[in-house]
């Protein structure tokens, strides 16, 4: 049987990249996604360039601790172990909206989904596996403002949002690889380059053609991700931040706080409900 390598997003972006080009090296795909009619779209994609893989989806919004629970709940009771959990997918509110939880939008889908999601599989990934967070370089800015997370009268602007969900998966993947210490399971995060998705502000899409030079197409901006999936070379890193080039780069002073960092997993785990819920 192939190793089994789960992505997050795979209907656009990166994420289709990366699951076919991890099909394409010998893995089985378990695509997560909102839109199951996409996700069969991207089957066949696939299986048109790399006959007889073996892909597969579940539904999953990430957006929704319900949803990401029942994903989780099928994922361990219709596979095996993995060898690979990517969490790659990733969105932006443009304006304030809340979670079907109470949770700031932007953060519920990047970060405390993930969070669930990853806390409720890392205990079946192979004792080599590799979880890989894709994060972004826009965490520099963040603030990890952890009371304004469940207001919905806090004051909102769609690029802090976004800074804060992606400084909580850099401060997730640093609490995240300590807590696997010793066990051969390793963590890490990227920045996988200014990519051209649709997850670009409406003024940035603008200037597009003038970012021509620095912008990514999607084909590129999954290198990264594929390198940490799939290279030799980093089978023993843990803990690290990669840039869109492979390499190791120093995150931000508040992403290496251990303090926050640990003050984030705490609150992450009361609001997943994981105090009382059985993570492994």
């Amino acid at each position: 049987m192939p190793s089994l390598a789960l992505i997050t997003g795979t209907t656009h972006g990166i994420g289709r990249v990366t699951a076919r080009e991890l099909a394409r090296a010998g893995y089985a795909v378990l695509m997560l996604c909102r839109d199951l009619s996409a996700a069969g779209v991207v089957r066949e994609e696939i299986l048109r360039e790399v006959p007889g893989a073996r892909i597969d989806s579940i539904r999953c919004d990430l957006s929704s601790l319900r949803s990401v629970r029942e994903c989780a709940q099928a994922v361990r009771a219709g596979f095996g172990t993995l060898k690979l959990l990517i969490n790659n997918a990733g969105m932006v509110s443009t304006k304030h909206r809340m979670s079907e939880d109470g949770f700031e939008l932007t953060f519920a889908s990047n970060h405390l989904g993930p969070f669930l999601l990853t806390r409720m599989l890392m205990y079946r990934m192979e004792p080599d596996g590799r979880i890989i967070n894709v994060a972004s370089r826009a965490h520099f800015p963040g603030r990890m403002d952890l009371e304004t997370v469940a207001d919905p009268r806090a004051r909102y602007g769609s690029m802090a949002a976004y800074s804060r969900s992606k400084l909580a998966n850099v401060m997730f993947t640093f609490a995240l690889a300590r807590r696997l210490e010793g066990s051969g399971i390793t963590a890490n995060c990227l920045h996988p380059g200014i990519v051209a998705t649709n997850l670009l502000p409406r003024w940035l899409r603008v200037i597009k053609p003038l970012l021509s030079r620095v912008m990514f197409d999607s084909e590129r901006g999954a290198q990264t991700t594929l390198y940490l999936a799939l290279s030799d070379e980093v089978a023993g890193s843990r803990g690290q931040y990669f840039d869109e080039h492979h390499l190791v780069q120093r995150a931000s002073p508040i992403a290496n706080d251990l303090s926050l960092q640990e003050s984030l997993w705490r609150a992450s785990e009361v609001w997943t409900g994981l105090r009382t819920d059985t993570a492994g």
